[in-house]
């Protein structure tokens, strides 16, 4: 498999088109620095559809809007309307109104019906779109003046994003190559059963919409089910995976060996934006990698994960390169997972993955009690980056891995006027 990150040479899957303006409705300085804010992604046949959603209570017109045409009309989707400026959420039924407007104009313009246009939208809660705005820029989008490719789309879905994120695969199936490409967006309102993201992907191979969800259920769940920035859900979180068809490769629904070489490389691809929307997480320095080995079950080992990758006192601590291990221990304890304090055991660095970084592991824990150590040196593990956390539950044999962030000042600074 081959998986590239590179945004200026990235690209979608075969059948796919990719557009982008500026329309106006990115206009907060909280919204970052690319003025661009409306995309759209499109093919010329139908294409099988899955996605996952939030699964806050509150959820945004377009959410609601979507999972009802994924559950009516997911082997006909032409197209994907992405807006960010806004989040058209807590915005009633004008709210939802306009998202079905906002799908029509789209059809209108590239000759499909509204029932095969999905929409997202990303930006502040509780103001309408802005419709006069949105019309005209989705003419201009439809339009030879709007930006073509694939990396203009991952420009225009960021809100508070320093950079694009972008993931790029290709396999060998029935000796023809198979690609799996897509872009998200997200930095803050990050935590797993979603988080403040939008996630859009697509591939070329031929699959039914019922075996695009098995897959990509599986998919999310070991990857962006597993990223934290900091515990909040959002109202507008959706994962998008389109299939063009368009390599004739067809997936079957059997666990075949084509099945499985196709699942592995969706895992990577999600995998590989979840890492780099933990990475640019608000305010954040660097990656924070949480492994949870010896648990009794895979549930059990992300609970405690979690529990760690959310917990303020620890990443402020990552922060600030202090080894307090205390603050680990603590939030593993108050997990909700039946763990017996008397046989954990406490790493800071690579642990057993020597080739990770140049900076050496310092065990800190032992049997749930502190050893003798380097202050200094466990210090420098955690201004590492990635930073590496490995707690060993000694209960049984099964792990799990999250990524999250370090908290800076800065996070506070991006909240505290985000909407001002």
């Amino acid at each position: 498999m081959n998986l590239t990150t590179n945004v200026e040479t990235f690209s979608f899957a075969a059948g796919f088109q990719a557009r982008a303006v500026a329309c106006g409705l990115k206009t907060s300085s909280a919204m970052g620095a690319s003025s661009l804010d409306l995309s759209l992604v499109s093919c010329a046949s139908d294409c099988s559809a899955a996605a996952v959603f939030t699964t806050n209570k509150v959820k945004a017109a377009p959410v609601l809007y979507d999972q009802a045409l994924i559950a009516t009309h997911a082997g006909t989707i032409r197209a994907i309307i992405t807006n960010a400026g806004c989040a058209n959420a807590c915005t009633g039924p004008q709210g939802l109104q306009n998202t079905h407007r906002t799908a029509e104009l789209v059809a209108n313009q590239i000759g499909c019906a509204p029932t095969q246009v999905l929409v997202m939208s990303t930006g502040v809660i509780g103001r309408q779109l802005d419709m006069a705005k949105l019309e005209q820029g989705i003419i201009n989008v439809t339009s030879a003046q709007a930006h073509q490719g694939a990396p203009w789309v991952a420009r225009a879905i960021m809100t508070t994003d320093t950079k694009p994120k972008t993931a790029h695969a290709t396999i060998q199936i029935q000796g023809k190559p198979v690609t799996i490409a897509g872009c998200c967006k997200g930095a803050g309102m990050i935590h797993p059963n979603m988080a403040t993201m939008l996630a859009i992907i697509t591939t070329d191979a031929l699959i039914t919409p019922s075996v695009l969800e098995q897959e990509l259920r599986t998919a999310v769940d070991h990857s962006f089910n597993r990223i934290s920035v900091d515990g909040d859900t959002s109202t507008n979180d959706t994962v998008l995976l389109l299939a063009s068809g368009a390599s004739d490769i067809a997936i079957e629904s059997t666990q075949s060996a084509d099945q499985l070489a196709f699942r592995e490389a969706l895992i990577a691809v999600c995998t590989s934006l979840a890492k780099q929307v933990a990475r640019d997480g608000e305010g954040a320095t660097r990656l924070v990698e949480i492994a949870v080995t010896g648990a009794r079950d895979v549930a059990e080992a992300h609970t405690v994960a979690n529990s760690i990758a959310r917990s303020p006192l620890v990443k402020t601590a990552i922060h600030g390169g202090d080894p307090n291990w205390g603050r680990v221990l603590c939030a593993a304890g108050y997990s909700g997972a039946d763990i017996d304090q008397t046989k954990l055991s406490l790493t800071f660095g690579p642990a057993d993955r020597p080739g990770d970084n140049d900076t050496p592991s310092v065990q800190v824990v032992a049997d749930g009690l502190p050893l003798i150590y380097e202050e200094r040196q466990a210090a420098a593990t955690l201004k590492a980056d990635p930073v590496l956390i490995h707690l060993d539950l000694g209960l049984g044999d099964a792990t799990t891995t999250v990524w999250t962030c370090d908290m800076s000042a800065e996070y506070v600074e991006i909240n505290a006027h985000y909407t001002t």
